[in-house]
């Protein structure tokens, strides 16, 4: 049972994040889900716009790349330590493109329901997306 709930989160970073299929989006997203993720003004509402926020990353980052590096299910909920890496090549949150090379890690908690993610709450390394990308200075010592 949790490979089954692992399958679902993963099919969201291997097919809609890393190949472009966004439209797969609808396929393992509830259509009332709900995502936390703490860089982003407000949650995302609904499988239409985390597919257009999955559109806006592949835009910037056209060679995404997202690694799985581990995965955890209990219950109803299936958690995922995850590295992304890519190429700013497309404008991001209204950023031009920078042409640098960029890699973060983060982690997500997923909550399934009838065999698609229902809720999700993601934390990941935005700070240090925007240093690498010459936005924020980088910390001292670092």
């Amino acid at each position: 049972m949790s490979d089954d709930l692992k399958a679902i989160p993963r099919r969201l970073i291997e097919e809609v994040y890393n190949q472009g299929k966004l439209d797969v989006v609808y396929e393992v997203i509830a259509a009332e889900y709900v995502g936390h993720d703490p860089s982003l003004p407000e949650d995302i509402a609904g499988a239409a716009a985390e597919r257009e926020l999955a559109a806006a990353y592949r835009v910037a980052f056209p060679d995404l790349s997202i690694t799985i590096e581990d995965q955890v299910a209990e219950g109803d909920r299936v958690v995922t330590r995850w590295t992304a890496r890519g190429t700013h090549i497309g404008d991001l949150w209204r950023i031009p493109a920078t042409g640098k090379e960029i890699r973060v890690s983060g982690t997500s908690v997923d909550r399934i329901q009838n065999g698609r993610i229902l809720e999700s709450w993601a934390n990941w390394d935005s700070l240090g997306l925007m240093q690498q990308l010459g936005v924020l200075p980088a910390l001292a010592g670092a």
